[in-house]
């Protein structure tokens, strides 16, 4: 007889899977828009910024009634990221009326706070499996928003940092969604 603790991840998995695949693609159209974009902080980069974090919070909205209806512990993370992620979409929009540095400060502690989270849930899912990436992923995010926060510093800051730093993201999700087991994979 299975316990429900092995049954649940199971069951979440197909949503996860379908979700972290999205991830990577928006990740990387994202990533790509915003390198064309340059470092001009023109209304089509300024969206693109805002629409980032409005796109976690979404994925984090999926992602939390998923987990809930498998009673998983890691809901309340998702709730602290949509919380978070709402928080950094207004920053962002209010800080790109000021400048990239200041950009640069509200991603830095987004991508902190945020990486911390990712880092406790994904550490919250280890027994369903496929989780390191997102593990590691959420550690990166940890140092890379230092890094964004550092670099708001500099002479001339630029955002290209920032579409290395969603692609990579994108990357960790797409590794996640590929690790994760198949419905009857005997895990």
């Amino acid at each position: 007889m299975a316990s429900t603790a092995s049954i649940a991840p199971v069951s979440t998995t197909p949503t996860l899977r379908r979700l972290y695949l999205t991830r990577f693609v928006f990740a990387a159209a994202w990533a790509a828009l915003l390198a064309a974009s340059g470092s001009e902080l023109g209304l089509g980069t300024k969206l693109l910024l805002f629409v980032y974090p409005a796109f976690d919070v979404a994925a984090a909205v999926v992602d939390a009634r998923s987990a809930r209806t498998t009673g998983g512990g890691q809901v309340k993370g998702l709730y602290v990221n949509m919380a978070i992620s709402t928080l950094a979409a207004v920053g962002l929009a209010i800080a790109a009326g000021s400048g990239i540095p200041d950009v640069l400060r509200v991603w830095g502690a987004w991508a902190v706070v945020s990486g911390l989270v990712q880092l406790l849930v994904g550490v919250a899912r280890r027994a369903m499996g496929g989780q390191w990436p997102m593990i590691l992923s959420g550690g990166i995010s940890i140092l890379a928003g230092g890094s964004f926060f550092a670099s708001a510093g500099q002479d001339d800051p630029t955002l290209t940092t920032l579409a290395g730093y969603a692609t990579l993201g994108g990357i960790f999700f797409l590794v996640s969604a590929l690790r994760l087991p198949r419905a009857g994979s005997g895990r």
